[in-house]
């Protein structure tokens, strides 16, 4: 049972989940700010890591919601019997995962639900580096690469939602064998550009490399080529560029000056104010699930 007592028996805190395919960060608190307990859990098979999640919770108090960014890909569609399941994944083990269902049934309350990004773009929409941006986008590049979209503050989402890390980049002149990683494209920029596939064929992460490496001037290509194209695709005021990969130092500004490079002041831009990294640091997924939740009561989902 849920401990804790609260007046006139209305839950006051809400739950916020940043599910990632290395770790999974809750959160309990009235809002991001004001955090009266959070945890990690290190993302192993379904069962083990939704139930460590749940536990965690149900020693808690009760909450008013729960809000959940999630790695994908995931059904978004709430007229579809699989809402809120993560589906055709490249995680090992983690297709078919019925992840909100789980937790609102769990934990008796309601549920926001959106991809990791989607989550993250919606945390620095309202308290970060997309603050009175019409159209931003926030990309991952970690463990996988993901992107989402926020238009006049609603997450995009379409069929389903985007697939942002699995185009198809121009190969760099000097990265012409490796095959790539993503287990259902390969060369997509995921397997060419991501945490795991700067290992697999450098042995390291890309932080770890000399700076004269050429792995730094490939992968800050392929991320260029990628920032060009949303710049062309979607005309957003901020790109923010996250994850375990962009702390990697001089990366970031190696992608603005290549981005301006490939784009030829076409687009009109400013690319050391349009191309960012977050200003919440490591927290854009935990806001935007705060967000998510506070979502779910005023939605009265």
């Amino acid at each position: 049972m849920f401990k804790g007592v609260w007046e006139d028996g209305v839950p006051d805190l809400f739950g916020a989940i940043e599910a990632g395919g290395t770790k999974f960060v809750l959160a309990i608190g009235t809002s991001h700010d004001n955090i009266v307990a959070q945890t990690i859990i290190p993302t192993a098979t379904p069962d083990e890591t939704l139930g460590a999640a749940i536990a965690w919770f149900q020693d808690q108090r009760q909450l008013a919601a729960i809000g959940i960014s999630c790695f994908g890909p995931v059904e978004l569609d709430r007229t579809s019997p699989q809402w809120g399941y993560i589906t055709q994944t490249t995680k090992p083990g983690w297709s078919q995962t019925d992840v909100a269902g789980l937790f609102g049934r769990t934990l008796e309350c309601p549920v926001g639900f959106d991809t990791d990004v989607n989550g993250a773009v919606l945390g620095e929409y309202t308290h970060g580096a997309a603050r009175g941006c019409d159209v931003a986008i926030y990309v991952t590049v970690g463990t996988g690469i993901g992107g989402g979209a926020i238009v006049n503050g609603v997450p995009l989402h379409g069929f389903r939602h985007p697939e942002m890390g699995h185009i198809r980049p121009r190969r760099h002149a000097d990265d012409m064998e490796f095959d790539g990683i993503c287990s259902f494209h390969g060369d997509c920029l995921e397997g060419l550009a991501s945490g795991p596939a700067i290992k697999a064929r450098w042995g390291a992460s890309l932080s770890a490399l000399a700076d004269n490496h050429p792995a730094h001037d490939i992968i800050a290509d392929y991320l260029s080529q990628f920032c060009a194209t949303l710049l062309a695709f979607y005309s957003p005021q901020r790109i923010i560029l996250g994850g375990g990969v962009m702390q990697t130092p001089r990366l970031l500004d190696r992608i603005k000056g290549k981005t301006g490079q490939l784009s030829k002041d076409y687009f009109a831009y400013d690319p050391q104010a349009t191309i960012a990294a977050p200003n919440l640091d490591n927290m854009s997924g935990i806001v935007g699930a705060f967000e998510l939740a506070r979502k779910a009561i005023d939605d009265k989902i």
